[in-house]
């Protein structure tokens, strides 16, 4: 296991330099009330007091109820001050202006949320002066279990080399609400809809084949799978090499 008293000072002093060096004033980040934003928004308070988390339901009711609750929950108990932007009506309004344009897949429906997000946390940094904090992990990185220009895009992420299992671990160190700890991780895209369930493996399964290596061959091929047709998200972007 990690020394997690040492990996908390050395990541509040990476996000300490991150912010003196590009001159901006605070910090931004969403926050989703899961795992990995708890994770991210206690590290950033504790290395700038101007931190703020920003709660973005869009249309899922589990954005409106559990996430919500429990987003709120650890920005008290940190003191992290939390804004609220309602994004539902702004996805409707999306959706409306696409009708006739495309026929969109349930795939480029749900992305539209997270992307909508990065654009509020964008627009909230450049009115105020703050660098965007990211908050994915490294065994959702690994899957490509993000939203390419959604919460894939950021200014700086100080759990990125970290695995879900590690990043539980750290909570736990940290005494986080066992609410982030024990709900079932979810991006809350559409109703139901669990990280786990959707990617058809659990976290522990990726995370040990990560960290050790090992993994069934039903685990290792579903791995693998998610690996090759995600390539695409971690890569530069594509240019013209002249």
């Amino acid at each position: 296991m990690r020394d997690y008293k040492e990996e908390f000072e050395k990541r509040v002093a990476f996000i300490r330099d991150t912010l003196a060096a590009s001159g901006q004033k605070g910090i931004v980040y969403g926050n989703s009330g899961g795992k990995d934003c708890a994770l991210v928004g206690i590290l950033c308070k504790a290395a700038c007091d101007d931190t703020v988390g920003i709660l973005m339901p869009c249309a899922s009711k589990r954005n409106f109820s559990i996430d919500l609750q429990d987003g709120k929950e650890v920005a008290e108990k940190y003191g992290i001050e939390t804004r609220l932007v309602d994004l539902t009506p702004v996805r409707e309004a999306e959706l409306k202006a696409l009708e006739g344009v495309t026929d969109m897949s349930p795939a480029a429906i749900a992305n539209i949320a997270p992307r909508l997000r990065m654009t509020t946390l964008y627009a909230v940094a450049g009115a105020e002066g703050r660098l965007v904090a990211g908050t994915g992990n490294r065994s959702e990185a690994y899957m490509g279990y993000f939203t390419k220009w959604g919460d894939g895009a950021y200014d700086f992420d100080p759990i990125a080399d970290l695995t879900v299992t590690e990043i539980y671990e750290f909570l736990a160190y940290l005494d986080a609400p066992m609410s982030v700890r024990t709900k079932a991780p979810s991006a809350g895209l559409f109703e139901g809809q669990t990280d786990e369930s959707e990617m058809g493996i659990t976290y522990a399964a990726i995370d040990k084949f990560l960290l050790q290596g090992e993994a069934s061959d039903r685990d290792k091929a579903v791995i693998e799978r998610f690996h090759r047709i995600s390539e695409h998200k971690r890569r530069p972007m594509v240019t013209y090499p002249g």
